[in-house]
């Protein structure tokens, strides 16, 4: 998972650091200029500074980009064997990532969604893993603010090298006839060595560096861009957007359909009660019908005392029908004044924006007027 590609500065920086001492002859033992040597040398020993501190901060982003791919190829694997949302897993852990840095943005993150729940679990606001966890954390990690000024750096001291180079070799150089320049003609050859050497690599190293380094961080927002995108796939929690009038809208409703399915169930039992008080006055009349003259006229004046009882039961239903209906209609009339109140609220903010946007174009016609005549 990691990218060693800047490995590849340090095989190029040595290859570099024995060309420079071989055409100087350090391995031959035959040095022509000290002074040619110590200046690429300082030059080169700059340069692998500047190299060892750009290895750290690369090492540092390839460990936080191998953690990221590590977490992500996790949540794939987790949700492919539960096909749920992982949340519940990722909610409390402490250890998402094996890494530092990023266990401490995501505690963050954690602590955000956790102020945004409320009692029953649910999460009432939108909370973006990308807040904390981002190219601006990639950045800081792989120390762009000073990577991106490496290359001009290595561009800088080539141009520097060669300044340096000619400046020697013009210094040492003197006379006014051939047979002196002749004899000046070594050092200023020595010092354009100097200048074309230090150009080279400082240009070379440069391009290589420039290569190098946009080559680590594209790979790196790249990795980043598959764990966020996996991330809010498969373990962002859901966030419930309905908002307290719509609930309180909704619980009215329900509010509603219990009170009409109460009512239903009120008519249904008169119904049954009234129906079966006229089955037991029509089942006493018939039998005494079919009995002779001499029956007892009794038993006939207890059926109707139990129709009227029936009946009477039926009545009181019906006043706690009424007393129901009568609630519902109070409840109505009191959703319709809110409503007619706020729509007179609305035509009168509609009235007052009607009359400033009709006062501020009088006043830009004023403005105008008056702009025309100090013109004029």
């Amino acid at each position: 998972m990691k990218n060693k590609l800047y490995y590849l500065l340090a095989v190029l920086y040595i290859l570099m650091l024995g060309f420079i001492l071989y055409i100087n002859g350090v391995f031959t033992g035959e040095v022509t200029s000290i002074s040619n040597l110590l200046i690429n040398g300082g030059f080169l020993l700059i340069i692998g500074i500047l190299f060892m501190m750009s290895f750290v901060s690369f090492g540092r982003l390839n460990q936080v980009t191998d953690a990221l791919c590590i977490t992500t190829d996790e949540i794939l694997d987790k949700y492919q064997s539960t096909q749920q949302n992982l949340w519940t897993d990722y909610r409390k852990k402490k250890e998402a990532f094996p890494n530092g840095i990023l266990n401490e943005q995501f505690r963050k993150y954690q602590n955000r969604v956790a102020a945004h729940t409320n009692t029953r679990g649910v999460v009432m606001d939108a909370c973006s893993i990308e807040d904390y966890i981002n190219e601006e954390l990639l950045d800081q990690v792989g120390k762009t603010y000073f990577n991106s000024a490496v290359s001009g750096t290595l561009t800088g001291l080539g141009i520097l090298g060669t300044f340096l180079g000619l400046t020697m070799g013009m210094s040492s150089f003197s006379g006014n006839d051939i047979f002196t320049i002749s004899d000046n003609i070594a050092p200023l050859l020595d010092g354009m060595k100097v200048a074309f050497h230090t150009s080279v690599y400082g240009i070379f190293f440069s391009l290589v560096f420039n290569f190098v380094y946009r080559s680590l961080m594209a790979d790196a927002y790249e990795k980043l861009a598959d764990f966020t995108e996996v991330f809010k796939e498969y373990v962002a929690p859901e966030v419930n957007t309905t908002d307290e009038n719509t609930r309180a809208m909704l619980i009215y409703q329900a509010n509603m359909a219990n009170s009409l399915k109460a009512m239903l169930e009120l008519l249904r039992g008169n119904a049954m009660e009234q129906t079966k008080g006229v089955e037991q006055i029509v089942n006493s009349f018939t039998s005494r019908l079919s009995e002779s003259m001499g029956a007892d006229f009794g038993n006939i004046g207890k059926a109707l005392n139990q129709a009227c009882t029936a009946q009477e039961t039926y009545a009181q239903n019906f006043r706690r029908l009424e007393e129901s209906t009568k609630m519902l209609l109070e409840a109505s009339q009191a959703m319709s004044d809110t409503m007619h109140q706020t729509l007179e609220e609305q035509n009168r903010i509609e009235e007052q924006l009607s009359k400033t946007c009709e006062d501020l174009s009088n006043e830009l016609y004023t403005f105008q007027q008056m702009r025309n005549l100090y013109e004029e």
